[in-house]
């Protein structure tokens, strides 16, 4: 008798040990497919768009130079498409939001873009795009965000710097810190959004400025 009941133990052993790894595979895949299930019902983040200054027309003074714009540098916490809210040292993203592409292809487009609507420069572009170049504009995004003081009140703000360099030589001819603010009417991202616009064609329209009358 004790015979038998030594024999079922080590049956019912075995058959657990090779029952374990099919049931934990079984949980594996319904864990899966719960996982890709979300993912379809899960809504896509909203994205954004940088429209950039519609008019420049007024800006006075032209250039026979061809300028090349190469994409703005950012510190990683800036170089995504993630929109910034910073309070302090502290900083965070929006969530279920993002720009269009990365922040510094943005950036770079809608400077090229206000370049152009100027109707004051001989030729711009990107890298690549063969221009017989004479000056680049190198830039850097210092500040693009939404910034929350301590009382908890926020500001778009906007803050890049700019070297104008000769291409010929490598002399870098002038250099300027732009910085654009414009007050966001709510604490979401698409009226944060709106008032980086509004801070980021003040910048722009500083920086095209400058630009052309230093080539």
């Amino acid at each position: 008798m004790m015979g038998q009941v030594r024999t079922m133990i080590a049956t019912n052993a075995r058959s657990a040990r090779r029952l374990g790894p099919v049931a934990l595979a079984l949980c594996g895949l319904l864990l899966l497919s719960g996982c890709v299930g979300s993912l379809f019902t899960s809504p896509p983040p909203a994205t954004y768009d940088l429209t950039g200054p519609a008019d420049l027309r007024g800006i006075k003074g032209g250039s026979t130079a061809q300028i090349l714009v190469p994409a703005p540098s950012a510190l990683k916490v800036l170089d995504s498409q993630r929109i910034v809210v910073r309070r302090g040292s502290l900083v965070a993203y929006y969530p279920n939001a993002q720009y269009a592409d990365t922040l510094p292809r943005v950036v770079q487009a809608r400077i090229i873009e206000a370049f152009e609507r100027t109707k004051q420069a001989r030729a711009v572009g990107r890298p690549g795009e063969g221009l017989s170049i004479d000056y680049q504009l190198l830039s850097d995004i210092r500040i693009f965000g939404y910034e929350v003081d301590a009382s908890g009140s926020g500001t778009a703000v906007v803050e890049i710097s700019a070297r104008m360099m000769n291409d010929r030589n490598g002399r870098v001819v002038a250099f300027r810190v732009f910085r654009g603010e414009a007050p966001v009417a709510a604490d979401d991202a698409s009226a944060v959004v709106a008032g980086l616009n509004a801070a980021l064609d003040d910048v722009l329209r500083q920086m095209v400025a400058w630009s052309l009358g230093k080539t």
